[in-house]
C-alpha cells in the first residue's frame, strides 16, 4: 500500500483529486483501506476504479470485460464460467461507464492538431428499434475522439459530434471529410466559432475559425456502378491537398479511415454486427459498449499502420515498434493493458458544498485549503 500514489475521492474535500500532497494515510492494511486528513473520510484502495465494489474476483471481471471488448457473445461467456447474463450485462455497463470517464479525462481533454479528421454515422438494431452511432477520428494517428448516440440521425446528432471533435482541436489549419449528410456542414460551421467579446452587454459576436476546410463524399450506388462524387465545401483546394498530405501521405478526398474504424467497431461490438440475433437492449448498453471499445482501441490495441523506425543494431539496422492511436497522439508513452485500463483512477474536481447563511472560515489539519 502506498498513500502517496492515492487521493481523496471526496468531492466536497480541499485535497480532492490532488496525489502527493500527504493527506493520505494508511487507515486498515487488512482492509486496504486510507484515510484523509483532510476531510477525515475513509476509502478503499479500488475506489474510483471499475473494479469496486465487485464480488467476484477482479481478475475474472478483467477477462470478461477483454472478451466482451474484442466481440465475444455475451452467451459464449455465460456458458464459458457459469455467470448470469445480467452479471455480464451490469459489467459490461459498469465498464463503459469508467472507460467514458477516462475518455473525457484523457483524450477530450487534451489539445491536438487534429491536420484530418473523418466523421461517418452506423445504423445500429435494438430490441427497441433503431439507432444512430456517429463517431469522429483523427486520421494521422487514428485516434477515436469520441461519438454520440441517437435514435435519429438528425442535426442533434451531429452537433454532438462536432462539439466533441471542437473540443478536442486547436486552432490550426483542419481539413473535415464527412459523406453527403447535410447536417455536417451546418453542425461543423457552427461548432468552429469563438466569441468575440469587446466588453459590451449581450451575445457576443461569434468568430468563424480561420483554415477550416468541409469536404464531402457522396456515393450513388446504381444497379450495377458505384459513382463516387468529392466535394469541396469550404475551403482552399490547394490547403486540402496539404492537409491529405500531411495526414495521410497522399491520396485523394475519402472517408476511408472512418468506415475501416466503424467496421472495427461491427467487428468487436457483437450487437453491431449485420445480421446478427445479439441485440443491445437499451441505448445505456450501446453507450457503454461504444466507450469500452473506444477506449480499447485508443490505449490497448497495436495499430499496424502506426509505428516508431528505432535503430537496433550500430551497422545501421532499423526495426519498426508498432504503437496505439493513443500513443501516436502523445497521450501516452507504453501500451496499455486491460487491467491498466479498468485500474486507471480519474482524479475527482472539487466542488464546494452549498451553503446558506454567512459564509464560514474553512480549515483543514494538513494545510490543503
Amino acid at each position: 500500500m502506498n498513500p502517496k500514489q492515492q487521493f481523496c475521492h471526496e468531492k466536497s474535500c480541499h485535497a480532492s483529486g490532488q496525489v502527493g500532497q500527504g493527506n493520505i494515510v494508511i487507515h486498515s492494511r487488512a482492509d486496504k483501506r486510507y484515510k484523509c486528513k483532510c476531510c477525515g473520510k475513509t476509502f478503499t484502495e479500488s475506489k474510483g476504479t471499475a473494479v469496486y465494489g465487485l464480488k467476484k474476483a477482479p481478475e475474472l471481471y478483467v477477462t470478461v470485460i477483454s472478451l466482451l471488448s474484442h466481440g465475444c457473445p455475451l452467451q459464449a461467456i455465460v456458458a464459458t464460467y457459469g455467470l448470469d447474463e445480467r452479471t455480464v450485462q451490469s459489467w459490461r455497463v459498469k465498464a463503459g461507464l469508467h472507460c467514458q470517464e477516462v475518455h473525457e479525462h484523457l483524450v477530450a481533454e487534451s489539445q491536438l492538431d487534429l491536420g484530418q479528421v473523418q466523421a461517418d454515422e452506423l445504423r445500429v438494431k435494438t430490441q427497441g428499434g433503431l439507432f444512430w452511432m456517429a463517431f469522429a477520428m483523427m486520421v494521422s494517428t487514428r485516434l477515436w475522439l469520441g461519438g454520440a448516440i441517437s435514435p435519429k440521425r438528425d442535426k442533434q446528432l451531429i452537433r454532438q459530434v462536432a462539439a466533441k471533435v471542437r473540443q478536442v482541436a486547436l486552432c490550426r489549419p483542419l481539413l473535415l471529410a464527412v459523406d453527403g449528410l447535410v447536417s455536417y456542414v451546418g453542425a461543423f460551421r457552427a461548432a468552429f466559432r469563438t466569441p468575440l467579446r469587446d466588453g459590451t452587454t449581450g451575445r457576443p459576436r461569434l468568430i468563424a475559425w480561420p483554415d477550416i476546410n468541409i469536404v464531402q463524399v457522396v456515393k450513388r450506388r446504381n444497379a450495377k456502378t458505384l459513382e463516387i462524387e468529392r466535394r469541396i465545401v469550404q475551403g482552399d483546394e490547394a490547403q486540402v491537398t496539404a492537409l491529405i498530405n500531411d495526414s495521410q501521405g497522399g491520396g485523394v478526398i475519402n472517408t476511408a479511415f472512418i468506415e475501416r474504424l466503424n467496421a472495427t467497431f461491427r467487428q468487436r461490438i457483437h450487437c453491431l454486427a449485420r445480421r446478427t440475433r445479439s441485440l443491445a437492449s437499451t441505448q445505456r448498453t450501446l453507450d457503454a459498449s461504444m466507450y469500452l471499445m473506444g477506449c480499447t482501441y485508443n490505449f490497448c490495441s497495436l495499430h499496424r499502420s502506426l509505428g516508431q523506425t528505432i535503430i537496433v543494431h550500430p551497422n545501421g539496422q532499423e526495426r519498426k515498434v508498432l504503437c496505439t492511436p493513443a500513443m501516436a497522439a502523445g497521450i501516452t508513452n507504453h501500451l496499455w493493458s486491460m487491467t491498466e485500463l479498468l485500474l486507471f483512477k480519474v482524479p475527482t474536481a472539487y466542488q464546494p458544498p452549498k451553503r446558506r447563511g454567512r459564509p464560514k472560515i474553512l480549515a483543514c489539519s494538513c494545510g490543503l485549503v
